[in-house]
Order: C-alpha cells, then sequence, then structure tokens
C-alpha cells in the first residue's frame, strides 16, 4: 500500500496515457495512480482498463459522464484519495509536461515539512520548453499579477504539478471550490495560504506536449486573471 496517490485527470490522452502510467510507476518510490476520465471518446479509459490488468494493486479509474473543467476533476479525485486514506496527493499532467521524474522530488518537499509542495516552473528563473514566447510571457506575468494582487508568496500560481498532504485538503472545503480553470490552481493555493499551511516551491522543468492537443483556451485565461480580482475583492470562505 502506498502512502501517495497521483490523480491524473484525463480527456483524449490516448497518445499518453500509457507512457505517464508506466513512466509513474517506474519511479524509485513506489506511487498509486488514478485516472479521471472525463468519458474520453478516443478510447483513454479503455486504455487504462487494459494496464489495470497489470498493476490492479496500484491503478485506478474514474470515468465520470461527460468533460467538466479541470477543477471538478481534481476535487473528484481528491475527495477519493481522502476516502481512501492517503497522506499525500499529488496533481500530474497527462501530456508529459509534467516530469514523472520529479514526483518524488515534491513528495520529499512535503515529507520534509512542507504542507502543500508546488512544482514551480518561476522559482529559479523562467523554466519553460516549447513554449512560444508570447505563451512563456502570459504565463509569467499572469502568476506575477496573482501574487500582486492576493498577496500569495508563491512564483508559479498557476502551476498545476502540486503535492497536498492530506490536512490541507481536509481543511479545505472542497465543494466551495468556486473555479473550474486554472484559476482553480490558483484558489486552493490561496485557501491554504489563508489557512496558514506551510507552501514550498520545488523548482522543475516545464516541457510542452508533443503528442495530443491542448486543452488551454481563452476562457481558461480569462477565469485566471479576473476570477482573482473577485477573489480578493470578495474574498473566499474557507
Amino acid at each position: 500500500m502506498s502512502d501517495t496517490l497521483v490523480i491524473i485527470p484525463t480527456y483524449n490522452e490516448k497518445e499518453n496515457i500509457e507512457s505517464i502510467i508506466r513512466a509513474t510507476f517506474n519511479q524509485e518510490k513506489a506511487f498509486h495512480v488514478l485516472i479521471v476520465d472525463d468519458n474520453s471518446p478516443d478510447g483513454t479509459a479503455d486504455i487504462v482498463r487494459k494496464l489495470q490488468e497489470e498493476f490492479s494493486d496500484a491503478l485506478y479509474l474514474e470515468v465520470r459522464k461527460e468533460k467538466n473543467g479541470l477543477g471538478t476533476a481534481y476535487i473528484h479525485g481528491f475527495k477519493w484519495a481522502l476516502a481512501k486514506n492517503y497522506e499525500y496527493i499529488i496533481e500530474m499532467d497527462a501530456d508529459f509536461s509534467h516530469n514523472p521524474n520529479d514526483l518524488v522530488r515534491l513528495y520529499n518537499a512535503c515529507v520534509e515539512g512542507a504542507d502543500v509542495s508546488v512544482g514551480s516552473r518561476y522559482s529559479v528563473g523562467v523554466n519553460v520548453v516549447n513554449w512560444p514566447m508570447s505563451r512563456v510571457l502570459l504565463s509569467y506575468f499572469a502568476s506575477k499579477y496573482v501574487r500582486f494582487i492576493t498577496g500569495i508568496p508563491i512564483h508559479d500560481t498557476t502551476a498545476g504539478f502540486v503535492c497536498w498532504s492530506r490536512k490541507v485538503l481536509e481543511t479545505i472545503k472542497l465543494d466551495k471550490i468556486r473555479f473550474v480553470g486554472y484559476a482553480f490552481q490558483i484558489e486552493m493555493k490561496f485557501k491554504a495560504w489563508k489557512h496558514k499551511f506551510k507552501i514550498s516551491e520545488v523548482s522543475v522543468i516545464f516541457t510542452d506536449r508533443t503528442k495530443g492537443e491542448s486543452k488551454m483556451s481563452g476562457g481558461i485565461v480569462y477565469e485566471a486573471l479576473f476570477g482573482v480580482v473577485k477573489m480578493k475583492l470578495k474574498g473566499l470562505p474557507k
């Protein structure tokens, strides 16, 4: 039994899903993996089911009825993890933009004292590969903007490669999370900080996907940029 669950949300990730699962299981620490699939029409869930025959005690699958946002997929996974008594829960993308080799570093940061460890692209310079400069600048200055507006002392506020200790997810009221896109990542970190949990940044290199299609949209960016203003002005219930 592993003490750590890696949650990977998917929608049409048949090109990446087997490789990312095998890479996760190939780490020096034993992780369990939960795939939260939004009923991908490309057969992503079928590939996972086949792999469950090989990794029967460590690979789990939850299929939702429809595509309903990254944030809700993670909340589904968080609740599942808490019910199964995992001590640490890690968010990771399926497309290798987050390197599975960094999983142990995020885990160790929490074991060594952090309540939340963030795989950060911007804590030490700018560590992004294969993005056009326009997108790098948008992401970098968006994080600077969020830090300025909210006061949260994190360089990479929109990062989606995060290890949460169980007590943080038990404290945050997951049913009251308002945002579903990149602003979801901001809101979760903001609430953890407001509860005075210790947040550590672990420098990682973010590499843009080489297979499959990006899920980035204008609406997601809008939510992240303008949602934080509402979040700051209205305040968020703990």
